[in-house]
């Protein structure tokens, strides 16, 4: 009883679970009809009734038989004959020829026609049941059936009697088989008449066979017989009682005839025409054959047909926008695509079973893609890529081998990024010729002005005039003055001694700069000339510095960059695609279908190396060195497949790859360390990574840190570099301020270095944080020089970091503070700078009075007229040399009134 309840008991769970997974399947039934559509034609096509209207209104004609349906590819066709027929019960025979239809890229004409022939005649025959065509020769495989069963019976039952029959021949003749014709004589009676009608079926079934039976060869060896039909071109003219007993035998009125007119061939529709005109003049079929052609519009054939029906497409290039966002909003992504892309996109879609498709393959792939919660998957792109393979399957099949016209383009990325540095450096090249040429230009422009100065000057001296007193130098010829040190201050002053043939005199050249220009003097236009050239070198400079991080970038720049910057190559690297290249032009332009396409055609697994990674690995294990902007998609599978040796070698050399080393040094601390070992081991020959790193790299800063911890001859190394501006540039700008102090300390040269190049350090970083010049206590050789850096010019002016000399004080007064007494400045200075009553610069004369002395008060020779009280406050410090004071004082020409206040 236990035992038959347990059974009872899993009879039930198992019928539930059935039904459990009935309801399960319906649900997933209705789920998969909200993602999917199915791209078969549809009999609701003609809702108003149009179409259906004008192919009845064509078949009830009497004279009408050959009907043509037109339209373009995709306008729904098919939809409309389906339609129709599904409010008709009119018998149709379709026959189509979409088999033979190209795919992209092959030709049509390598269909014959006698292939298509052979088709439109085998779907005829092949498509009706062949108990309704007994007589046709051609032969199909049957199906035993009930009646089959009944038929063997028969025939066993009639071969026993006829055997039974054979048997007793003598008594057949003689009559006494039949004798007595009774019922008790049933066996011998029953098997005759049996016998007989077996033997009667088979004669007649052979004899009906034998309609269908055509002689098609003889061959005895050599020698073969042949009816001379069977070399007609035309299948359908050889096989056409075949045709005529199909309608015969069939109750078929409308003949439905599918993409004919795609292969170009106008004899098929006389063939046709001819047997519709045969078939309906027979006297054995008694209904009205029409055949209807769906086909594209084509007038030339328009003396086919009896009636034409054109069919005006639902979507076309103007609406197919509203087809491509009613699936987005079917499968709810549209709140996840671009509406411009779709918008812009659309225009190239002119189909609604290619639109359907492609958003149907979306559903599939953003199912198994998305899948991976790591992946973040851009819609935009992966839409992108299917709208590609649905338009160009056979290319989009290629790529999968990195064959074919897109992946032909993508791969001639590298040549593109080679030739475009090629280009750029070129342009360096010349922009550094420029620069030289321009300062030599410089130096010959300033040689011109005092030539000019020079010229004047010595037409306002005396006709027999030799030599010119310049000072502490003495008397020089006319002939050198222009290339003296004190040339300057000659044409400055008022009056000049000179000296003749007979004898020496003093001359007033007072005019002398007014003759010359009246609007600016000597200064100004010096001024101006470096000024202009200053201005023209930082323009080329940062051009340069441009140049060199458009390098640096080009191997990780965007695809479509790289073909925009080469819009001029663009119709030849397009030129593959043919004519139907503007979908692919647009789609790789925008950015939507890149290299990165690999990541939408196939299952993501977290950590799986791209074909860049894979790429990487395998040069670096032919013992072959990337470049460093080489680009890697996973850096830290990269890592974890390289060997610990590797991070001792070149190949560590790799911009993202350093950047992800630097980016976690707790885990990679030991390949850090490697490949700061290397670093400082092979200072030289990295320094073309360490440019490109400058450019495009995110861990300058961690870099060079390190560096100048670990490595004490860092410093050293850099400043003896032929790069080393551009490294001293990063050292400046990446380092913290405690570290460059330290460095300031341990390396004397550092600070020294950057003094001496401030100018080419600011061209290089002009938005550079001066607080970082302070930190290296560095002071500014000659503040015109930073004059385009405002920002940095005033912060080192008002902390006082500067050197003392009469032309940074001459700049300062007048360009900074806007005062106008620049000759004031030359002949009582001190006495100058007291009247401005600037803290700033009076700080730093203040800092260092003692330099300020020796270097501007007693350099300067025409410095004789200092105030009484300037001077007496020199003479009240007590942290000044003496003797420096007297030579000061033997300079004086104004006389102190009193000696009171004289300590």
């Amino acid at each position: 009883m236990r035992s038959k309840l347990k059974k009872a008991l899993e009879w039930s769970a198992d019928k539930l679970s059935g039904i459990a997974a009935d309801i399960g399947r319906q649900n997933k039934a209705v789920e998969a009809r909200s993602k999917f559509v199915d791209l078969a034609p549809t009999d609701q096509a003609d809702k108003s009734g149009v179409y259906s209207d004008a192919l009845e209104y064509a078949l009830s004609r009497h004279k009408v038989s050959n009907i043509a349906l037109t339209g373009p590819y995709g306008s729904g066709k098919t939809s409309i004959i389906q339609t129709f027929l599904k409010k008709t019960d009119r018998r149709a025979l379709h026959i189509s020829l979409a088999a033979f239809l190209p795919e992209a890229g092959s030709q049509i004409e390598k269909v014959s026609r006698q292939e298509i022939e052979r088709s439109i005649l085998q779907q005829m025959l092949y498509g009706e049941d062949a108990d309704k065509l007994p007589l046709s020769r051609f032969k199909r495989i049957r199906s035993p059936g009930l009646s089959a069963t009944f038929v063997s019976l028969f025939v066993t039952i009639g071969l026993i009697a006829l055997w039974h029959v054979l048997s007793q021949t003598s008594a057949v003749v003689e009559g006494s088989f039949f004798i007595p014709f009774a019922l008790e004589n049933w066996r011998n009676l029953a098997s005759f008449a049996l016998a007989t009608a077996f033997l009667w079926a088979s004669i007649h079934h052979l004899y009906v066979a034998s309609f269908g039976l055509s002689l098609k060869s003889i061959s005895l060896k050599d020698v073969e017989l042949r009816p001379a039909s069977d070399d007609l071109e035309s299948i359908l003219n050889r096989h056409l009682d075949e045709i005529i007993y199909f309608f015969q035998s069939t109750v078929h009125d409308l003949v439905i005839i599918e993409d004919l007119d795609r292969f170009d061939n106008a004899e098929i529709f006389v063939t046709l025409r001819e047997i519709n005109s045969l078939v309906n003049e027979n006297a054995g079929v008694k209904r009205r054959v029409r055949f209807l052609y769906d086909m594209f519009a084509n007038t030339d054939r328009t003396k086919f047909f009896e009636f034409i029906i054109p069919v005006i497409p639902i979507i076309n290039t103007s609406n197919s926008i509203d087809m491509v966002l009613q699936q987005g909003e079917r499968l709810k992504i549209d709140e996840r695509l671009d509406r411009q892309f779709l918008r812009e996109v659309s225009r190239h879609l002119d189909d609604l079973r290619l639109i359907q498709n492609i958003f149907n393959e979306y559903a599939i792939y953003s199912a198994n893609i998305e899948s991976d919660e790591d992946n973040l998957l851009n819609a935009n792109k992966l839409l992108a890529i299917l709208i590609y393979k649905n338009v160009y399957p056979r290319d989009f099949e290629r790529l999968h081998r990195s064959e074919g016209n897109l992946a032909d383009l993508l791969g001639s990325k590298a040549k593109l990024v080679a030739q475009g540095e090629a280009a750029k450096r070129n342009e360096i090249t010349k922009h550094e010729t420029l620069l030289e040429f321009g300062e030599r230009l410089v130096a010959s422009d300033l040689r011109q002005l005092r030539q000019i100065y020079a010229m004047e000057l010595i037409e306002m001296l005396p006709a027999n005039t030799i030599s010119v007193n310049v000072g502490n130098a003495g008397m020089v010829s006319l002939a050198g003055l222009p290339e003296h040190d004190q040339f300057e201050s000659v044409i400055s002053s008022e009056n000049v001694a000179v000296r003749s043939i007979n004898h020496s005199q003093q001359v007033n050249i007072s005019g002398l700069q007014d003759r010359v220009d009246p609007d600016n003097t000597y200064e100004e236009r010096k001024s101006a000339i470096e000024a202009k050239a200053h201005d023209t070198r930082n323009d080329t400079m940062r051009r340069i510095r441009t140049l060199r991080a458009e390098i640096a970038s080009l191997r990780t720049s965007r695809f479509e960059d790289l073909l925009r910057s080469n819009a001029d190559r663009l119709d030849e690297l397009f030129s593959p695609f043919g004519e139907n290249g503007a979908l692919a032009r647009y789609l790789i332009l925008e950015g939507h279908l890149d290299d990165t396409y690999y990541q939408y055609t196939s299952l993501f697994h977290s950590g799986r190396l791209s074909p860049d990674d894979n790429r990487f690995l395998i040069q670096i294990r032919a013992f072959t060195t990337p470049e460093p902007d080489f680009p890697i998609d996973n850096p830290n599978e990269v890592a974890a497949a390289m060997r610990d040796d590797d991070f001792r070698q070149s190949y560590v050399l790799n911009v993202t790859l350093v950047d992800c080393l630097l980016a976690d040094p707790a885990r990679y601390a030991g390949q850090i360390a490697k490949l700061l070992e290397f670093l400082s081991a092979n200072f030289g020959g990295a320094e073309e990574f360490l440019d490109v790193y400058y450019a495009s790299g995110t861990g300058v800063p961690s870099l060079l840190d390190a560096l100048a911890e670990r490595w004490n001859g860092f410093v050293p190394a850099v400043i003896s570099s032929g790069r080393n501006i551009s490294h001293v540039t990063r050292i400046v700008s990446s380092l913290s301020e405690n570290r460059l102090g330290e460095l300031a300390v341990r390396f004397d040269e550092l600070p020294g270095f950057v003094t001496d190049n401030l100018p080419k350090i600011l061209a290089e970083v002009p938005e550079l944080d001066p607080t970082r010049l302070e930190s290296l206590a560095v002071e500014v050789e000659d503040l015109a020089s930073i004059e385009s850096h405002q920002v940095v010019l005033r912060h080192m002016f008002g902390r006082g970091f500067f050197k003392l000399s009469f032309e940074n004080l001459a700049y300062a007064y007048e360009k900074m503070l806007g005062e106008k007494d620049v000759e004031g400045l030359r002949t009582r200075n001190y006495t100058t700078l007291r009247a401005v009553h600037d803290k700033n610069l009076s700080a730093r004369v203040e800092r260092d009075f003692s330099v300020y002395l020796g270097k501007v008060l007693l350099e300067l020779k025409d410095n004789a007229e200092e105030s009484p009280d300037a001077q007496l406050a020199i003479i009240d410090r007590d942290d000044v040399d003496e003797e420096a004071v007297e030579r000061f004082l033997t300079y004086q020409t104004t006389f102190i009134p009193t000696l009171e206040d004289v300590p």
